[in-house]
Order: C-alpha cells, then structure tokens, then sequence
C-alpha cells in the first residue's frame, strides 16, 4: 500500500510543472495522450469500486445471473469506442471544445446554445455527488472491514488524497496514473476470483458448496439452488435496468467521454477500440459473480448479515482469507479503482465548475483558471464528504442513479450532436431537462410507492422520454439548427471554429 501510494504521489509530483503551462494543458493534456494510455485509463475510470465492491458484493444477494449486468457493460464499451469515439474526437478538435457542456455550446450554436452548457453543467453537479458518494463508501466500508479503519477517517483519506494528485498534475496525472491504476485493477480481478476456490479447496468443491445452500435471501426466504439458477433470486428486469443505466454511462459521462478528447492520434485510437472491451470484459468476468462465490466461505449467521449488507462482501472476504500480503495487493487494486474514477470525476468538477459556469457567467483572464479550478475541487471534495458520511442509499443505487442521469440527460443530445445534422438547441435543452426529471420522479415517486415497478429501473422510462422529445423537439424546430457553414465544420468539411 505504501509503495503503490508514493508511486501515485510521484507521479502527480512529476507531471504537475507540464500539466501547469496552459488551460489545454491542465485539461486536456494538450490531447496528446498514447492510445494504450487511454484505453487503460477508461477501463479503469469505468470499472470502478462501484463495481469491484458494489456490484461484486450484489452478486452475494442475487447470485450469478449478476454476470449479465457485466454483459451489458462490455456490449456498451464496443458501443461507445466504436460509435461515439472517433466522432467525439474529431468533433472536439475542429470545435476546441475542452469540456462536454462547452462541446454542447459549440455543437448547438445559437442564441440558447449558452444556456445548454450551463443546463448540463448543473447536471454534471448533481450527478457527480451521487457517483463520487458510492465510490467513498464502498473505500471506506473495506477500509473499515480489513483493516479496522474507521469509517469516516477511510471516507476522507480516500476523497483528499485522490483529490490531492489530481490537483497537482491535472489530466496528465490523472492519464497516467489511471493507465498505472488499470494495470493493478486488471491483475487484482484475476486474484480476487480465485480466493473463494482457493480458501475452499478448488472449483469442485466450491461449486458443490454453491449449488444448493442454507442460507437466507434478504426477503428471509431460503437460497436454496438460486445462486446458480438464473433469474431466482431477482427478475431479469432489473438485471437488465442495472445493466443500461451504468453501462450506457461509456456513451453519455463526461469523465468517460473527454477520454476520447486526449488521444493523441489515429493509431491510438484504433489501439484503444480493440483493447479496452478486453480488458473490460475480461475484469467483468472476474468481479461480476464474486458475492455469488463468497457464499461458500460463510456461515449461516455470516450470510444473513451480508445479503442485506453486500457493499461488506468483499472486505469480509479478505478478512475471512486471513492473508496480510494477499489483502495489501487486493486493497492496493481497490484503491486503484476507487481512485480512478475519483480522479476523473473531480477533474470533471473542476472544470464544469470553473469553465462552463462561473467564466460564463464572468469572463476571466486565461491566467486564473487553473487556481480556480484546483480550488473548486477541493470545496466539491468537501461536499461529497458530507454525502459519504450520509450516504442516501447502498453503492450499486447510488451509481446507478447517477449512470441513469447521464444517460437520459446526455446521450439523445451526444448522439443528436454527433450524428443528426438537424438536431436543434431546443431539442437539446427539452431532452435534457426531460431526463433528469423523469429520473427524479421515477426514483423517488413511483418505484417506492408501487411494488409492481420497483424493478423497473428509472433509466427506461427517463431515457425514452428524452430521446423521443429531443426527435420530436428538433425536427419542430428544424429552422434553428446551425446554418451550414458551421455544420460544414462540425461534420468535417470546413475550418474549425474558435472555442
């Protein structure tokens, strides 16, 4: 753990005089970050502690048929590098876009096309707490599990050391550690899968232990064989919702989506569209069905504390194998995840904070932006730890209703922007709005009140509306769309624009 912080400090030491020079510098890395870098640095950014503690220890309560959520992930990371990342980057370059809610501003040029990119920065903001949150407590549960870390206290070391280097080497920093990050994160998943049939004995007997168990589901009923039955222990609905509500996040997040901004050229681009689903479908396979696992290192008293406790799951696991070395090497890759996308999110923050509100709403000089920037961070950081101590729900909820925001709010708009020359500021602006609305009262109205859409994930419904009025709005709105010499630059067939 030592050696693995002092490297990240190292790191965020070395590239903070380069990240420093320019705004493009600090948040773009002047877009010339190698293609393995990138593809690294998205699966890492991506693949989360929302998904090695949250989402492998809601496997314990559901079993493997939790795979298929992995499934939709992998099949959403083709979508969005082979879809969304070569458009996105060009789009960005000739526009000099540096920030998505400004990539808006300049795509939906028009007298409202200002009032879009503070619209999606406010949603940025209210997303991002919810995100930020879950990872925190999912660090701070397994500080608190393996090593008798006190929740608060791995709360803020996990959120002000993260926010630390991120500060200090902007998206050089963060490239680079993330790409470091996902090299541990990557060999962590392929250790931690074979803990379970290590402690156990091998496969054949884990699976034997698995096959049929004792143990309580958190409605109180008996497991019984539905850990290996799909669909028993929870509706393929809700599976599914889970599924497109984080995994379509690859399309519409933007600490995901300003990824495709910094590659460097069009052969790491190419690297990148092949290798990150691999190393994403590859970790996916390792983590997505581990609770399911841990069954079988447990006893009755244990499991019933767990199924309605699953972001402990793994923590009890590394506590339950007794391994100091082996628990410092898994905690090592957590802490890659966690910080990964910490880093990431808070760059966002900083940026969306800085850039896309207060210089809108007050212009100022190019030589104050980054101290801004590394300041609003901080106070963001403060924020979110209030949340962590808080925290309004469990880890997977917390990023899946985030994931959903982004999603209904951005992607009709992303793809509209990328892809439909007549998409309108208006369509833009009622999409968006639509979206996060719809997610609001679907999450906090309808699937607390009515049983019979409780699996019914507020992604299909927010994401549905939103594209639908963003078709409709825009095509009643056609005669607003950009004139054609600007959507000569922004499809590739004129000179770019000042940004």
């Amino acid at each position: 753990m030592v050696v693995y912080l002092g490297l990240i400090i190292t790191l965020g030491w070395y590239l903070q005089r380069q990240a420093a020079k320019t705004v493009g510098e600090y948040y773009l890395a002047n877009r010339r970050i190698p293609g393995w870098v990138v593809s690294l640095a998205f699966f890492s950014t991506f693949i989360s502690t929302n998904t090695y503690i949250g989402q492998a220890g809601e496997s314990f309560r559901y079993g493997l048929s939790w795979t298929w959520v992995g499934l939709f992930w992998a099949v959403f990371c083709v979508i969005s590098w082979m879809i969304l990342g070569p458009r996105m980057r060009n789009q960005s370059i000739r526009l000099k876009s540096f920030t998505v809610p400004d990539y808006f501003q300049l795509r939906y040029q028009s007298p409202l096309s200002r009032s879009i990119r503070i619209l999606s920065a406010f949603i940025i903001l209210f997303a991002t707490i919810w995100y930020m949150t879950g990872i925190a407590k999912g660090i701070a549960h397994l500080l608190e599990s393996v090593l008798d870390v006190p929740y608060a206290y791995g709360a803020a070391f996990m959120l002000f050391f993260t926010c630390f280097y991120t500060v200090a080497g902007g998206m050089y920093g963060i490239m680079w550690t993330d790409a470091v990050q996902g090299i541990l994160m990557f060999a962590v998943a392929i250790l931690m899968l074979a803990l379970p049939f290590v402690y156990v004995g091998g496969y054949d007997v884990l699976m034997a232990k698995i096959a049929y168990v004792d143990h309580v589901s958190k409605k109180g009923t008996p497991i019984g064989n539905g850990l290996v039955t799909f669909g028993q222990l929870t509706s393929f609905l809700y599976i599914a919702g889970i599924g497109l509500s984080v995994g379509m996040k690859q399309i519409s997040e933007p600490k995901l989506l300003i990824r495709f901004y910094t590659v460097k050229d069009r052969k790491g681009m190419k690297f990148a569209m092949t290798w990150t689903p691999i190393f994403m479908g590859v970790s996916l396979v390792c983590v997505m069905g581990l609770g399911a696992l841990v069954h079988g290192m447990v006893t009755t008293e244990e499991a019933a504390y767990l199924v309605k406790n699953t972001d402990e799951v793994v923590g009890f696991m590394l506590k339950k194998f007794d391994s100091p070395l082996i628990s410092g090497i898994c905690l090592m890759g957590l802490f890659a995840a966690g910080m990964a996308a910490l880093a990431s999110v808070t760059l966002v923050v900083g940026t969306t904070l800085v850039k896309d509100i207060w210089n809108v709403w007050k212009p100022m000089p190019a030589e104050r932006i980054i101290p801004r920037t590394k300041l609003v961070m901080l106070l963001y950081c403060l924020v979110v730890y209030y949340f962590t101590l808080f925290p309004p729900a469990g880890v997977v909820e917390l990023s899946a209703f985030a994931g959903s925001v982004y999603v209904a709010s951005f992607l009709p708009t992303i793809f509209g922007g990328l892809y439909f020359r007549w998409g309108t500021d208006l369509g833009a602006v009622a999409s968006m709005i639509t979206g996060i609305l719809v997610n609001i009262i679907w999450r906090f109205g309808v699937r607390p009140n009515y049983e019979a859409l409780a699996d019914v994930h507020e992604v299909f419904p927010a994401f549905i509306a939103s594209f639908i009025v963003y078709l409709i709005a825009s095509k009643l709105t056609v005669s607003r769309k950009p004139d054609q010499e600007h959507l000569s630059v922004v499809f590739g067939t004129g000179e770019a624009v000042a940004g």
